[in-house]
């Protein structure tokens, strides 16, 4: 079975994994955004990581996929109570990996080697790699400065109005050698960007030093998901971030962010409109279902996307003859 990468972040790129992992199983590789990580309480926290494992391990809430199912908040209302912190409010389970995390970096373990060792234990045999062991950082641009995401999101309730952003450390980060590997692999039949906000679940893997000159050079078919539908964002930020940041709120525009780096972009079909104006920026394009309200959404989608990476492909081979 060919192995498929995917550079995730945020509920929405889990899903899109979680899709994927059931049609690859072992044969899938999914790179995590690490830079919204951030310590709080002595802890260790890296939600998006968290986010794919209780996802791909089947445990997620479903209406809170960042957390385990059934979480409850006693331990932060005990804080709280003893004078700690209002923000964030953590769940008493989604404590564990931060517990562990934490005291695992502490001992000096490699990132990657900790999150392999949840994957083994949450029984999921595909490969959580984050995005590197090296600390990186995202920070928020505003009119009053730089804030982490982490504060301006958690903190700040996401009010100030975005100017830009900076990814501090990622010049210096080391791709880890695990990333290296199932990117270079043999039989790597396409690379997916899944529907997360552009800039900062996606954009702090492609900043780190070597990876787009990686993506690019690797020759499979790099494929990205929209993560806009008709207008808006399905959650988060980044239609706020879009409109500060001066772009226009469409899926052209998150297709924009990826320029020279894709190959095919996935619009949802409420957007097929734009096809031609995608297109128009030199990357193939496909109007397809991408809002994913079951399990079923989540197969469709990863195989509809598959067989997009391998038409491209084709398309390729035989432009070659």
């Amino acid at each position: 079975m060919s192995s498929v990468v995917v550079l995730a972040g945020q509920v929405g790129g889990a899903k899109l994994a979680d899709g994927l992992y059931r049609l690859r199983r072992d044969a899938l590789t999914v790179i995590v955004n690490t830079g919204d990580d951030y310590e709080h309480l002595g802890l260790a926290f890296s939600p998006d990581i968290d986010t794919m494992l209780y996802t791909l391990a089947g445990i997620a809430s479903p209406s809170a996929g960042w957390e385990p199912e059934n979480e409850t908040h006693a331990v932060h209302a005990m804080v709280r109570r003893l004078g700690g912190p209002d923000r964030p409010v953590q769940g008493d389970r989604s404590l564990a990996a931060p517990l562990l995390r934490a005291e695992g970096l502490a001992s000096e373990r490699r990132l990657t080697d900790i999150t392999l060792d949840f994957c083994r234990h949450l029984g999921i045999s595909a490969r959580v790699l984050p995005m590197s062991d090296d600390r990186v950082r995202t920070h928020v641009l505003t009119d009053d400065g730089a804030v982490t995401f982490h504060d301006y999101f958690a903190q700040l309730g996401c009010e100030p109005a975005v100017r830009g952003f900076q990814y501090a450390g990622a010049d210096f980060a080391r791709i880890p050698d695990e990333v290296l590997d199932a990117l270079h692999g043999a039989d790597l039949e396409a690379v997916v960007i899944g529907p997360a906000n552009p800039y900062h679940a996606i954009r702090p893997m492609l900043e780190i030093d070597g990876m787009k000159r990686l993506l690019r050079r690797r020759g499979v078919p790099v494929i990205a998901v929209t993560p806009i539908v008709g207008g808006r964002a399905l959650r988060g930020s980044a239609g706020k971030m879009m409109r500060e940041l001066g772009r226009e709120l469409s899926a052209r525009s998150v297709a924009g962010e990826y320029l020279r780096l894709i190959d095919g972009f996935v619009l949802d079909i409420e957007d097929a409109a734009l096809t031609q104006s995608v297109r128009s920026l030199g990357m193939e394009v496909v109007a397809l279902p991408t809002i994913m309200r079951s399990i079923d959404d989540r197969v469709v989608l990863a195989q509809e996307v598959l067989d997009f990476a391998a038409a491209i492909r084709e398309r390729r081979e035989a432009e070659v003859e």
